[in-house]
Parts: structure tokens; C-alpha cells; sequence
């Protein structure tokens, strides 16, 4: 079931390749203020994945050169929020209900985020007056290992 974001993120993935990037990221900072000041770049939008980049830039280190604990807890917000409400019905409000992010090891370099949902998380979303659920994601950095693990679980209600 299409929504008012979704139908606008298809009508974006039509663009040329070369300037996807650049609209689904300015659409998105445009929307989500805070988000947008980490400089992060979208990749990737669909109804079932999303793709998120963060340069490891000065805007965002730490005192040790590395990416901001809170710049990655943005980077897996943003993108389990982003697939989260490729979902959700227009009729519904989408909010994070609960997020916890254990830091397993020091991040090296730039990060990027993949978040998923399933088919039955779809179902349940379309279905279900109000509920929550978490939605799955990765992080990684340049070394291509995962120096932080998060669990994202948001939450959809009617719209009053």
C-alpha cells in the first residue's frame, strides 16, 4: 500500500541514476532537519531496504578521529525510519518507540547503514490498527566489519 513518502520516493528513484542520490538525500534532509546536519547520504530507497552513507568528516568525529557515537546512532535511526515509513499508511503516525546501540569497538572511517523489513513486517503495519516492531540493521565501517549493534523498534498509532 502506497503512502504519500513512498509515492514520492518512486517518482524520485526514476531519476536518473546519476542524480537519485543527490534528490532522495535533499528530500530527506529537507524533512528530517537533525538528520540532515550529520551530512548523511542516501544511497538506497525502497519499500524493503534502505541505504544510508556518513563520511568520516570533522563535522561529525569524536575527540579520537572517529564518527560521533550519536552521528551513528542518527545513521541507524534514519535509515530504520526511512524503510519503516516506506510503509506506513498515511492515516497512521510512524515513532521511534525504543533504540539501543551497543558500541562493540572503536568505528574506522566512514559508515554506511542497511536497514530491511520483511514481508510480514509490511502485512503486520498495513493490518494492525496501532503496534511496533523492530526493524533490522546493519552497520558498517570501512574495515567492513560492524563496530556498533542496534536495535531499532518503532512504533505506528492513528493519526488523530
Amino acid at each position: 500500500m502506497a503512502n504519500k513518502f513512498s509515492t514520492i520516493i518512486n517518482k524520485v528513484n526514476k531519476a536518473p541514476e546519476f542524480l537519485r542520490s543527490f534528490l532522495l538525500t535533499k528530500l530527506f534532509a529537507s524533512k528530517v532537519k537533525f538528520a540532515g546536519t550529520t551530512g548523511i547520504v542516501i544511497q538506497e530507497i525502497s519499500t524493503k531496504k534502505t541505504k544510508i552513507f556518513l563520511a568520516n568528516k570533522k563535522s561529525v568525529q569524536n575527540h579520537i578521529g572517529g564518527i560521533h557515537a550519536i552521528a551513528a546512532a542518527v545513521l541507524a535511526e534514519s535509515a530504520t525510519g526511512i524503510v519503516f515509513g516506506m510503509n506506513v499508511p498515511d492515516s497512521k503516525l510512524p515513532l521511534l518507540k525504543n533504540m539501543q546501540v551497543n558500541y562493540q569497538r572503536r568505528m574506522q572511517g566512514s559508515l554506511t547503514a542497511v536497514a530491511r523489513i520483511t514481508d510480514d513486517q509490511i502485512a503486520l503495519i498495513s493490518q494492525e490498527k496501532k503496534g511496533s516492531l523492530f526493524v533490522q540493521v546493519t552497520i558498517e565501517d570501512e574495515s567492513g566489519q560492524a563496530p556498533i549493534e542496534c536495535q531499532m523498534e518503532w512504533a505506528w498509532v492513528s493519526k488523530k
